[in-house]
């Protein structure tokens, strides 16, 4: 059986107003005071890593007059920081780094947010899952662990992961699902501190992102197994003396049927002008255009998939649907009688491309 939760690939309006924004090939708009970088997500993961490894490359090509001042807002599952960008509407000053919390935090706590209320800027890249172990783990191969997990008692095993009900248990779920017997699942405050915890062999494995643990896999710590994904890597440049990521298996091709990616995308507040969001897609648009993006990204093992606009818009619908159907099944969802996100809001993104060569984005009821 086969659990896939691969994506492949706002504002919230008063009355029955529209948004349009158009996208211009030149923004006219620049910050003219510090750009606030807000990550919804402890100190040490993936999306912290990306924002600040953003903010550094920003400066340092000169790509923006201002400085951006990373700030982490982890608290509630990220809701904080969520909360935070919905309520500064039309603030070109504040810009958020999403991960998969962007749906689940809502699902799981019953917060007031959904990212329909927030403008979307692009998608920078597609994160991986990786099962790690630690490096004198028994456990060679993804069939190893499924069997280990599989005659042990319900509950011996211990999988360690970033919050509750977030992606790392929601794949969990899954894992066990696929498996027939239930691990134990131990929230920590962040990728880095999960990490840190199968170093010191707390738990016995744990599904980090790359970025999160490959510090620990250069040091001979930590192993990685396998990957979410329908295949491997595609990077063939070494991490270690003696592997790639290309050289890590799939989780599939061993036996563990599960996939999942996550979100690395950017989105403004409510009510952001067409210059503001034509400044932003911009900007990124030329940070993806330098090497050490590219070095960023294949050292990291993330997909380098870009979307924007309608396609952007599309993506985003459908792995709300995704992680609604995931949450449900695993009972994850706040109010079980929820009704999922097709019966529910009913805003849908049109675009044209505009005289100017840019992109309209208009929100209708």
């Amino acid at each position: 059986m086969k659990e896939s939760a691969g994506f492949y690939a706002f504002p919230a309006l008063l009355g029955l107003a529209l948004l349009s924004v158009s996208v211009l090939a030149h923004a006219q708009w620049a910050p003219s005071k510090p750009v606030e970088f807000v990550v919804p997500a402890g100190s040490g993961g993936g999306a912290d890593q990306m924002a600040r490894f953003l903010q550094g490359a920003i400066a340092k090509n000169n790509l923006m007059t201002q400085p951006m001042v990373v700030v982490n807002k982890a608290g509630n599952a990220g809701a904080e920081g969520f909360l935070y960008i919905k309520n500064a509407p039309g603030d070109g000053h504040k810009i958020v780094i999403t991960l998969s919390n962007l749906f689940t935090t809502p699902l799981a706590t019953g917060v007031a947010f959904n990212w329909k209320d927030l403008t979307p800027i692009n998608m920078l890249a597609l994160d991986e899952f990786v099962l790690w172990v630690h490096a004198e783990s028994p456990f060679k191969t993804a069939g190893d662990f499924v069997q280990a997990v599989k005659k042990g008692k319900p509950g011996q095993y211990k999988m360690g992961g970033t919050g509750s009900r977030q992606e790392d248990q929601i794949l969990t779920a899954a894992i066990e699902k696929v498996v027939g017997n239930k691990m134990t699942y131990l929230p920590f405050t962040g990728g880095g501190d999960v990490a840190m915890q199968l170093v010191f062999r707390r738990v016995d494995a744990t599904v980090n992102n790359p970025i999160e643990a490959v510090t620990h896999w250069k040091s001979g710590s930590l192993r990685p197994i396998c990957v979410f994904d329908s295949a491997a890597m595609a990077y063939p440049r070494a991490i270690t003396s003696t592997h790639s990521w290309k050289d890590l298996p799939s989780c599939k091709s061993q036996g563990l049927d599960v996939e999942y990616l996550m979100l690395r995308g950017i989105f403004m507040g409510p009510g952001a002008t067409a210059d503001q969001v034509g400044f932003y897609v911009e900007l990124f648009n030329k940070v993806r255009e330098l090497p050490e993006w590219k070095l960023f990204l294949e050292g990291g093992g993330l997909k380098g998939t870009v979307l924007s606009g309608k396609n952007f818009q599309e993506w985003l619908l459908k792995a709300e649907a995704e992680h609604y159907r995931l949450m449900n099944e695993a009972g994850f969802l706040v109010n079980s009688q929820a009704a999922s996100p097709e019966s529910g809001d009913k805003r849908e993104l049109k675009t044209d491309r505009s005289k100017s060569g840019g992109w309209n984005w208009i929100w209708n009821w």
